[in-house]
């Protein structure tokens, strides 16, 4: 099992480098310990991704720190570790203290990627989420993205990138990046497909990242448009598999790096068993049939902020 997280990975655009095609996501309701991430990495996981946000940076650290002294990695160069920098922080004179806020958290000399979480800024020092209206201000894309470069170049984050970046914001940011963002990190599940940024992201050689591989998130968590989805449910009851493992299958075959998020062990197992298997184009063509709708909420809209709409936060990708 330890071979299958780390032999299937995709290029990135960043000096040869290369993520591996699962990764572990570290996103949590409740305060969490080292110990999920820990045999997480026992099961072959080598690809994990934290965010200052979601407070789950220092009991990572302490999982890598422990699977180097049990042997259980060879090395930190064998793990794929992204981190996220977080609204509050989105400012150019915070980006620098920000990341080494969360490699000091990781206990890491760098990150492999650092992504920029949100297409906003929110008034430094504010931490609440959702954010009160009157603290989401509209982000300086170059002052932001040149820390960022910056932290690239220092060496403490190997490539960069952004999250929940429109086809739109991806070209405003392109128009002031000497790099350009390695990944962009989204919604993307078989219910919603993402036709449009695929195509765009593909163009400019940026790779997508999946994140709600099978819609869960935000307040939807729970949600049953995939898990009662009739097409999915068939497919994997004739394939002898999972209703998750046809949708990581179907993400992995669209080019697209995946990242699950489950806490038991047995579906830990599960959700790596995607590799030697795929779908047919018959069953490629029934998920693409499949009724399109977001369910990711971003709670930034309002009078008085940037974003009067939802068409203004996600550019008519709706």
């Amino acid at each position: 099992m330890a071979s299958r997280s780390h032999v299937h990975e995709f290029p990135l655009s960043h000096g040869g480098r290369r993520i591996p095609a699962i990764g572990m996501g570290t996103a949590a309701s409740l305060p969490i310990t080292k110990q999920p991430f820990l045999h997480a990495i026992e099961c072959g996981y080598r690809h994990f991704d934290t965010a200052s946000l979601y407070e789950s940076e220092q009991p990572l650290g302490e999982a890598i720190a422990e699977a180097l002294s049990l042997g259980l990695i060879n090395s930190r160069e064998e793990l794929f570790i992204t981190s996220k920098l977080w609204s509050t922080d989105s400012h150019h004179h915070l980006v620098l203290p920000a990341i080494q806020k969360t490699l000091s958290n990781l206990k890491l000399e760098y990150v492999d990627l650092y992504l920029i979480h949100c297409p906003f800024s929110i008034t430094p020092g504010k931490y609440e989420y959702p954010p009160n209206q009157e603290d989401v201000l509209e982000m300086d894309y170059k002052g932001v993205w040149t820390a960022m470069e910056e932290c690239h170049k220092l060496g403490l984050a190997k490539s960069i990138g952004v999250s929940n970046f429109t086809c739109k914001k991806l070209e405003d940011l392109l128009l002031v990046a000497t790099i350009p963002p390695a990944i962009n990190q989204v919604e993307l599940n078989p219910v919603w497909q993402q036709h449009k940024l695929r195509e765009y992201c593909k163009s400019k050689n940026i790779l997508l990242e999946a994140f709600s591989p099978l819609g869960s998130c935000g307040s939807q968590w729970g949600t049953n448009k995939i898990v009662g989805c009739n097409v999915i449910g068939e497919i994997a009851k004739a394939k002898g598999k999972s209703v998750a493992q046809v949708c990581l299958r179907w993400v992995y075959e669209q080019g697209v790096v995946v990242i699950v998020k489950s806490f038991n062990d047995e579906r830990m197992k599960e959700n790596l068993d995607i590799f030697d298997w795929n779908l047919s184009e018959e069953e490629l063509k029934k998920i693409a049939d499949i009724p399109q709708s977001r369910n990711f909420i971003i709670h930034v809209i309002s009078e008085i902020g940037p974003f009067k709409s939802l068409n203004d936060l996600w550019d008519g990708e709706i």
